[in-house]
């Protein structure tokens, strides 16, 4: 199993914000963590990767690999991120440095967790753009990420991501900034990418249409609380709580306008 998560509470200022969440991530796994603004699933993400805002705290029992790594101090989780569990937030945007190139920042990622010289880092940097499909890489590598569009600051992030050759990637909203067209290449990127590599992958949505096309399980969140946990088709086809029920009805709503209508 890489991921065990047991009865996990995060309090903030006196109130929890996740109340007892449990859940696993076997090996190779794709498991979606669902739920409106508020449910608790990007705080539960957090927890994992020990990067709780200030004034949070969380209890219960996080494990990766076996290894309880809730409460690890701080400099033991950074070498976990990274090395182990890779990262990729919704706006690349605010994740990248403005005023260094994208070439640059993938090739640090790949220093600070291989420890290899920087020629062979700028290598491995073109290789994992080549790697996420970033277009003509060699030329994209050297501008800034304002002079990239929004699907390239993604797959440049998620560049960054892998880099070291995480077991374990959580993506949180990857694609909400993005327009249909583009959020399509990057799920269909991700699935890909975990496949290919043999990683776990945990992502985090409000969008059950979305989730359904890179995860094969999902653990649907509400007020902190898990509401619902079962495999993506049965989740579509029987969704047991009135949670799960609403988000279908959204994503059905969402797949209609978009395809302009009922035939």
């Amino acid at each position: 199993m890489s991921l065990t998560v047991r009865d996990l509470v995060v309090e903030i200022g006196g109130r929890r914000v996740v109340d007892g969440v449990s859940f696993d991530v076997p090996d190779g796994a794709r498991v979606g963590l669902m739920g409106e603004s508020g449910s608790g699933k990007s705080l539960t993400a957090l927890a994992v990767l020990g990067l709780l805002p200030e004034g949070a705290t969380a209890t219960g029992s996080i494990r990766w690999r076996g290894r309880e790594i809730l409460g690890l101090p701080d400099r033991e989780l950074a070498r976990l991120r990274g090395d182990e569990i890779g990262i990729v937030f919704q706006e690349p945007q605010t994740a990248l440095n403005p005023i260094r190139t994208a070439g640059r920042q993938i090739a640090e990622s790949v220093r600070i967790h291989s420890r290899i010289r920087r020629a062979a880092a700028r290598d491995r940097a073109l290789a994992e753009a080549r790697r996420v499909q970033l277009p003509d890489p060699e030329r994209l590598l050297e501008r800034y990420p304002h002079q990239l569009s929004g699907g390239q600051r993604q797959r440049v992030a998620i560049a960054m991501a892998l880099a070291a050759q995480p077991h374990l990637l959580i993506a949180d909203e990857p694609t909400t900034a993005l327009d249909v067209t583009i959020q399509a290449e990057i799920l269909e990127l991700l699935r890909a990418l975990v496949t290919d590599a043999g990683m776990s992958l945990v992502f985090i949505t409000h969008d059950l249409a979305v989730l359904a096309q890179v995860a094969t399980h999902v653990v649907v969140l509400a007020a902190g609380r898990v509401a619902e946990s079962a495999p993506v088709a049965r989740l579509l086809s029987a969704p047991a709580s009135p949670v799960t029920q609403a988000l279908l009805r959204d994503a059905r709503a969402t797949a209609w306008r978009a395809g302009g209508g009922a035939a």
